[in-house]
């Protein structure tokens, strides 16, 4: 097995606001080096680092908006999100759980702080990944994996911590996403020097962001809190050690080397098809769902 080595460690870019509940640093595609096509399957990174935000009686958030071709992937560190959707599904995501939707064939859906978590407000922190669908499954029908952090598989690394396998598989575990294609995303939460170890193909893309702590990659990279690590597409292995306690998201993917045309809320494979994509959202094809 051959290393996988750091091609680059990619700063946060200024954070800016996605309706009025969740301020993001976006790292895919807007930052250097991380355009859809060389993070192909993954085609938008958010990240909503730590934020307080005030108590409020109305719930902020981003109201009712449709999507097509694509999965969107939610992952709450601190913090409550609400999700209602056109299609049935919906529910809180608490902190460590994980919300999995399928947009596919097109989805309206709004998301907010949750009711009472807003009441209070507090630290906000967040992930939003978008994950792209295979040509031939794009016009599949919408679903929706709730993951209660309780439910996701995790591998003991004794006195270095643990690994959670949200999709995926690590060390022969493997995670409680269904993928429509090869798709490894899994938090390490690392104890201070802890260190674990990772194995993914040569071709798959392949980057982590360090949502706490500060790390060493591969014995000699320091990356530190709100950082992003994109590795190069050669070798297999990597390690990551601790040397605060941490907590890491790892994302790999085989790349679906299909054309990507996205516009706004939409992710196709040709403009055609996104014209098609906005007549039929026009035209009342996804749905309905009261703002």
């Amino acid at each position: 097995m051959t290393t996988k080595k750091v091609e680059i460690i990619v700063p946060p870019k200024p954070a800016h606001f996605v309706g009025d509940g969740f301020r993001v640093h976006n790292f895919i595609p807007g930052s250097s080096h991380l355009s859809m096509k060389r993070m192909d399957p993954f085609i938008m990174f958010d990240y909503n680092s730590k934020f307080h935000f005030n108590g409020s009686e109305i719930p902020r958030g981003v109201g009712v908006h449709p999507h097509r071709g694509f999965e969107t992937v939610t992952i709450a560190y601190q913090g409550k999100v609400e999700h209602h959707d056109s299609a049935g599904g919906g529910g809180i995501i608490g902190e460590g759980d994980v919300q999995w939707m399928t947009a596919a064939k097109g989805i309206l859906h709004k998301e907010y702080h949750e009711k009472e978590w807003s009441k209070q407000g507090g630290i906000f922190q967040m992930v939003q990944l978008w994950v792209n669908l295979p040509a031939k499954d794009k016009m599949s029908s919408p679903k929706y994996q709730a993951l209660k952090n309780s439910e996701i598989q995790k591998v003991d690394l004794a006195e270095n911590g643990f690994v959670e396998i949200i999709a995926g598989e690590y060390q022969g575990v493997k995670g409680s996403a269904s993928t429509f294609s090869p798709v490894n995303l899994m938090n390490a939460k690392l104890k201070s020097g802890g260190k674990a170890e990772f194995n993914f193909p040569v071709n798959f893309n392949t980057g982590a962001l360090v949502i706490e702590g500060n790390i060493l990659v591969n014995g000699e990279e320091k990356v530190s809190t709100n950082h992003f690590v994109l590795f190069e597409n050669k070798g297999e292995n990597f390690t990551i050690e601790a040397t605060e306690d941490s907590v890491i998201l790892i994302l790999s993917g085989e790349p679906l080397n299909e054309p990507i045309f996205p516009h706004g809320p939409f992710v196709m494979n040709s403009r055609e098809e996104i014209m098609q994509a906005f007549e039929d959202f026009n035209t009342g094809k996804f749905g309905y769902l009261e703002d």
